[in-house]
């Protein structure tokens, strides 16, 4: 089991959800984040002062899944925020020890689904 994580711009999560959706990933969780990264944010004149903005806005995808959707989730995430420019973002994937479905105590491959 892995949790894959995500951070991308926030107007490609509707692209890729939709990847996510044809390559059959339906359960995920989506937060909003602000975070910096290679992009070191930008400089905005608000009332004649400037500001400088560094943290961004950023979507987090949090998807857990079995060793067999381990490469398709990663493609689809990447098929859908790709953009060729910095600030496309992020994909992580972490071993995920154990996971229990609350509602029928379920645990491990089978509380996945």
């Amino acid at each position: 089991m892995k949790m894959i994580t995500a951070i991308i711009q926030p107007e490609k999560l509707p692209d890729v959800k939709a990847a996510l959706f044809a390559a059959k990933v339906y359960k995920m969780t989506v937060s909003n984040v602000i975070g910096c990264g290679q992009q070191m944010g930008y400089h905005e004149t608000y009332r004649g002062a400037i500001a400088e903005v560094n943290l961004l806005k950023k979507v987090r995808i949090d998807i857990a899944v079995n060793e067999d959707f381990v490469r398709p989730t990663i493609e689809a995430i990447i098929r859908g925020a790709r953009t060729g420019k910095i600030g496309d973002g992020k994909i992580f994937v972490t071993d995920l020890l154990e996971c229990l479905r609350i509602r029928t105590g379920e645990a491990g491959s089978e509380a996945i689904g």
